[in-house]
């Protein structure tokens, strides 16, 4: 059956694991990120399909392969829907992910410029990528659906949908910040990405400052005719923060079309949180860790091994405190994830390098027998798992240098008590703009961050709670549920059927 909405996102929407030697797709154990986001959408809607990729071992052509089962029908807790797979070659992932995605578009993403490189990139390669996503997203989609792409893995695929079914409504989501136009413009391929983003229907940002960025980048290229400015939303509009925007574009008219633009940030399954925090094994698991780190001021850090996750900066500042504040040594502890990068990222091999030889520096100068200041994984935590240290810790640290929102920080304010606990947030991190009561902080400023963690050390308990409390509001008002719906309503007006949504400014 024809779908009436497309998704195309380059992973598959659920895990592969082996079962008694045969691969089981099993749905997602984390109801929070950006798949289980999406895959919220399949029950909306009369009929959805996902296209992703998927390694394949024989010689693909066409984006077909012998043997490979390309189409799968998927019946899950979110409902029932088709999932197209696109049997790429290590070759191909490798160029497609690993090499441009990762060693040329991410460091500009993210505002990084030095570390961009284009010395082995093949930009045919990505294209072509692209392309078998979209015309498989063109073979799925109904008579005038939609089709919704997701991130800058697939920039390209937007101009390939318009030309082969010019009726269908092409939305695009950066997962990522955006940046402005002299950092953006370092792309030697800069101007195929915009006119890619210039096909679309609709482009979402989570926050207005990465949807002014696009405005500008577009006005300096490209000759806009009109850019329509509105007051920004509700809870995204509070100045005096790096990322404050007061107002963001609503539309821009180019060549005879209209372009919509939207910052509607994603949130967090806040009311699943809170059920999972009131559970029985919930309630064990949070009484083990304190009773094992009883008597300890306990920090939490939870990320990824990415330069751009700033947990270099945060463990060198977590090393001052420790060199000025003897009073601390054997009465606190930082837990620190830094997931590992998945095999073939090589560029996070530094970032990773650093991170462990720093969390043993830490250790071997100022542990002991009895106390170890840094508790460091690189292994992922069940969803159950983090959320039990989220609320048995006094403080979060999340202070990347740069960040397109953050769903982190959102799932310590859900699944912390409301009494107490303090969020310290990296002002670069979008999620910053909606949550003001974090302690937020530059992580470029090496005094800011010491300052941070101090205040976040001795902050009366009472001044904890009512931060806390407003930020829960926040978080539970600005949901998953919320998003979704602000989503299908963008659906709904690129139908012709309702009027753009808009958050009252």
């Amino acid at each position: 059956m024809a779908a009436q909405l497309v998704i195309v996102y380059h992973r598959q929407p659920y895990e592969e694991v082996v079962e008694d030697g045969k691969v089981v797709l099993r749905e997602n154990r984390s109801p929070n990120g950006i798949v289980p986001a999406l895959k919220g959408f399949i029950g909306q809607v009369e009929s959805a399909s996902w296209i992703a990729w998927k390694k394949a071992s024989g010689k693909a052509s066409a984006g077909r392969a012998a043997g490979f089962q390309r189409r799968i029908t998927v019946r899950d807790s979110y409902g029932s829907y088709e999932v197209v797979r696109l049997p790429l070659q290590a070759e191909q992932i490798d160029q497609f992910y690993h090499v441009t995605s990762k060693e040329a578009l991410w460091p500009v993403l993210n505002s990084f410029p030095s570390l961009y490189s284009s010395e082995n990139t093949r930009w045919a390669t990505f294209r072509e990528v692209n392309r078998l996503f979209a015309e498989a997203a063109c073979e799925e989609a109904a008579e005038g659906a939609v089709v919704w792409v997701h991130d800058y893995n697939l920039w390209l695929v937007p101009q390939f949908v318009r030309a082969l079914r010019p009726d269908l409504k092409i939305a695009f989501f950066h997962h990522t910040p955006f940046p402005g136009p002299d950092v953006f413009n370092l792309l030697p391929w800069r101007d195929e990405i915009l006119d890619n983003l210039l096909s679309c229907d609709l482009v979402g940002f989570h926050v207005p400052r990465y949807a002014c960025n696009f405005a500008a980048v577009a006005q300096g290229l490209r000759e806009v005719e009109e850019v329509r400015w509105e007051p920004a939303p509700v809870g995204l509009s509070r100045r005096g923060s790096a990322l404050a925007e007061p107002r963001s574009p609503s539309c821009l008219r180019i060549g005879g079309r209209q372009v919509h633009i939207d910052a509607f940030p994603i949130g967090t399954h806040a009311g699943l949180i809170g059920e999972e925090m009131a559970g029985a094994h919930a309630r064990e698991q949070i009484e083990q860790i304190r009773g094992r780190l009883a008597g300890s001021k306990v920090i939490v850090s939870v990320g990824r091994v990415d330069y751009a996750k700033g947990t270099r900066e945060l463990l060198l500042a977590y090393e001052r405190l420790l060199q000025r504040r003897a009073d601390l040594h054997g009465r606190v502890r930082l837990l620190l994830t830094a997931v590992a990068p998945a095999d073939g990222m090589r560029v996070y091999r530094r970032a990773q390098q650093a991170i462990e030889q720093l969390g043993g520096r830490i250790n071997g100068h100022f542990g002991s027998l009895s106390w170890q200041p840094v508790v460091l994984s690189t292994t992922p935590m069940s969803f159950g798992e983090t959320l039990a240290h989220f609320r048995a810790a006094d403080i979060c640290w999340i202070t990347p240098l740069r960040d397109g929102l953050n769903l982190v920080a959102k799932e310590f304010v859900a699944a912390h008590g409301s009494d107490d606990g303090v969020l310290i947030l990296s002002e670069f991190a979008g999620a910053a703009v909606e949550l003001r009561d974090a302690l937020l902080v530059n992580p470029y400023s090496i005094s800011q961050m010491d300052a941070a963690i101090d205040r976040a050390l001795d902050m009366p308990v009472q001044e904890q709670g009512a931060r806390m409390r407003r930020m829960q509001q926040h978080v539970r008002r600005y949901d998953i549920g919320f998003w979704t719906r602000h989503v299908l309503a963008w659906f709904e007006a690129l139908r012709g059927v309702a009027q753009p949504p808009r958050r009252a400014a």
